[in-house]
């Protein structure tokens, strides 16, 4: 466990570890102001204007003033009124306190704050928020796994909790003698963010602490026995060491709530959690993919399946879960070959797939009037990433037979396809695929088109959706991500102007040559993985889609990785797991739900300088802009060590307002933990890392002039 000193800043470190601290050094660090800092911050503006220029709170007497690159720094009381001096600047942050910051006491016997000024500054905020725990309660008995396990009680079994909420973590401890416990929680980054020890009797034992979070984002437990030793055990695809659990973001005094005039104005999808509503409706997910393909409900012969809501799943009852109809599986007995199709062959009978899809029009048109009534239209998915092995013409037939079906039973029905695995503009991409069929027909048969967004035959941490954008060769660049999302955008247009746009399905698995086991994945590992694929969200969205879908629930079986959620009964993943623990991918989209549903596209940002990728947002009803913003270097992703680098960052100043204005925007991390910085003329200074921000301000009409919104997008 580590002593006082070792949560020093590291340079009050140094001064520890070679004497005794002088008196005035300790009486800020560990007098009354530094024992709870926050009397200070309470009473303090979150900003100030000292001759027109806005400084930004960002530490209390004793704590760090933390910013990158040089600032100067207002230091002063707010109780009665404000008596500050400006000194520096200061590089790369300052000691909030007398004799740093400042060569005198500017209001001697008062609580005193730092501000920094935020225009000339570009302000990194040191990590904020703890876990707090109560002593636990220990009681004999419990199932032992080795020496310790930990684990977070969930009552609902999501082990994400509301930011501030209660939430209890339980221990089982089997030391051979009277012990100690020592546990941490971490974030994903791996600072600490709770810690503490406790005794236990020897023999099983089962510990409990009762805690609450003041950040959001993911955490991993830690614990050992001080004399015994041990860690907590390998459970399914989660590695030796840790338990996990989430906390969800709290934006309420950020973003204001959203009014939908409908329905399908939700923006976020996922596979893989079907039936499992409570962790859908907690990660913010509002869509599912839901079965009515001829294989799946007549696989035995012809007119067997009757609509009716003895096929409605519990979960589509309760109004929250939409659906994504699949129709693609063609049954054995309905097949030119003989056996079970999958977007290989028509049907033998293109009369009857129709009027199958008739029926199927009809039993979801009546669940939208009976479950979603503010939903206003049904969405199919024709094809999944089709191997087509018959003509073209019946791929044309295939798509006229089930147009023609939906249509005449479903008022409401938008018919999608192809669904590509990758929406680019090669002969086998979404792109290329419309360009080919459409000239045979393709777009009379379609209302919108669906597709998976996968950029690579290896998403991964190693293998970003930005890898090839700064590549100099241009065939390359069109690999990208983003270009491929522009060039589907553009075939689309040209095939038939203003369709939806739908990714159901794109994920981010581990590196390539990964292997679930005991020692992998690495926290460093987990890291790269929510950065990457909250930005291949980011990106599809900001290019055009309408609706994006997260794959998959719970890690995959056979492809390494892809999972938002640990499987904690299988060791090489399941596809229908439902004992999960989160990663930080889980709770990457929960801050991405949170923070995008319920808005516009307003495009991607122009004129961003290289390895800079920027996309703005609006909320729906003329809300509050936010703007996604980070950087990726190739260079240093990965390092030359191999690892993911969460500080490699560049400068980027973001105009956020007119000229000549002054003021403060929130940003949000990448897990949803808000802070303020103020920004100057208009224009704020920040700083951009591998993982995405969110800028929240309020002028759209600024934001709208310097971004290209993406062709044929026509909003939510």
């Amino acid at each position: 466990m580590r002593t006082a000193v070792q949560y020093l800043p590291k340079h009050l470190q140094k001064v520890s570890s070679h004497g005794s601290l002088t008196a005035p050094l300790a009486a800020a660090l560990f007098g009354v102001a530094s024992l709870n800092p926050l009397n200070a911050q309470a009473q303090a503006p979150a900003t100030l204007n000292v001759g027109g220029v806005p400084y930004t709170l960002c530490a209390s007497e004793g704590q760090g003033c933390s910013f990158s690159g040089n600032a100067k720094v207002a230091y002063g009381s707010t109780s009665p009124t404000l008596s500050d001096s400006v000194n520096g600047p200061f590089a790369n942050g300052v000691q909030c306190q007398n004799g740093v910051v400042s060569p005198t006491d500017p209001a001697y016997g008062k609580a005193k704050s730092c501000w920094y000024d935020s225009s000339t500054g570009y302000w990194k905020p040191a990590p904020t928020g703890a876990v707090t725990c109560s002593a636990p309660t220990t009681s004999t008995g419990g199932t032992p796994n080795g020496l310790i396990t930990a684990d977070v009680v969930s009552a609902d079994r999501t082990r994400l909790f509301p930011q501030s909420s209660a939430f209890a973590i339980s221990f089982v401890s089997a030391a051979p003698a009277a012990d100690q416990v020592s546990w941490t929680v971490q974030d994903d980054l791996g600072n600490i963010k709770g810690s503490g020890h406790f005794p236990v009797p020897g023999g099983t034992q089962t510990s409990t602490i009762s805690c609450t979070s003041t950040t959001s984002g993911y955490f991993a437990i830690t614990a050992t026995l001080t004399n015994a030793g041990g860690t907590l055990p390998h459970l399914g695809t989660r590695p030796t060491g840790i338990a996990t659990f989430g906390v969800l973001p709290n934006l309420s005094g950020v973003l204001p709530a959203v009014s939908y005039a409908h329905q399908d104005q939700h923006r976020f999808g996922m596979q893989g959690l079907n039936g499992f509503t409570a962790m859908l409706t907690k990660l913010g997910v509002s869509r599912v993919i839901d079965d009515r393909q001829m294989s799946s409900m007549e696989p035995n012969g012809p007119n067997t399946w009757t609509p009716g809501t003895s096929y409605v799943s519990t979960m589509y009852k309760g109004g929250s879960i939409m659906r994504l109809v699949r129709l693609d599986g063609i049954p054995a007995w309905a097949s030119p070959t003989g056996a079970y199709e999958d977007d290989t062959n028509a049907p033998t009978d293109l009369s009857y797939y129709q009027s199958y899809m008739g029926r199927v029009g009809t039993d979801t048109e009546a669940m939208r009037k009976t479950y979603f009534p503010n939903q206003q239209s049904n969405y199919y998915q024709v094809t999944w990433e089709p191997n087509w092995k018959d003509s073209s013409a019946n791929f044309i037939a295939l798509y006229k037979a089930v147009y023609t079906g939906l249509h005449a039973t479903d008022p409401n029905a938008v018919v999608m396809g192809t669904t590509s695995p990758n929406p680019g503009a090669c002969a086998w991409c979404e792109g290329g695929q419309l360009q080919t069929y459409g000239a045979l027909g393709l777009g009379q048969y379609i209302d919108g088109v669906s597709t998976h967004s996968y950029y690579s035959s290896d998403p991964s941490p190693s293998q970003p959706p930005e890898q090839y954008d700064t590549d100099s060769n241009p065939a390359n660049v069109a690999r990208a991500l983003d270009q491929r999302m522009r060039a589907l955008r553009s075939q689309m247009q040209a095939l038939k102007p203003n369709m939806r746009l739908w990714s159901s399905e794109v994920g981010i698995s581990y590196d390539p040559g990964s292997a679930y086991g005991p020692n992998f994945p690495s926290g460093n590992q987990l890291y790269a993985q929510a950065a990457v694929a909250a930005r291949t969200h980011l990106i599809v969205l900001g290019e055009g889609a309408q609706v994006t879908y997260f794959f998959y629930g719970a890690d995959y079986p056979t492809e390494v990785g892809f999972g938002s959620f640990f499987d904690m009964v299988n060791p090489q993943g399941s596809w229908s797991a439902q004992t999960v623990s989160p990663k930080p991918e889980a709770m990457a989209f929960a801050a991405l739900t949170n923070i995008i549903d319920g808005t516009q596209t307003l495009g991607r940002l122009n004129g961003l300088p290289t390895m800079a990728y920027g996309y703005a947002f609006q909320q729906l009803g003329g809300g509050s802009v936010i703007t996604a913003l980070w950087t990726h270097n190739n260079a240093n992703w990965p390092t030359t060590a191999g690892s993911y680098s969460p500080t490699a960052s560049m400068t980027y100043s973001l105009k956020v307002d007119n000229a000549g204005t002054n003021g403060t925007v929130t940003v949000l991390d990448m897990m949803g933990n808000p802070y303020t910085v103020g920004y100057a003329n208009g224009v704020v200074n920040l700083t951009l890392t591998e993982s995405p921000i969110y800028v929240v301000s309020n002028n759209a009409s600024v934001m709208s002039a310097q971004v290209t919104a993406p062709i044929g997008y026509t909003g939510q």
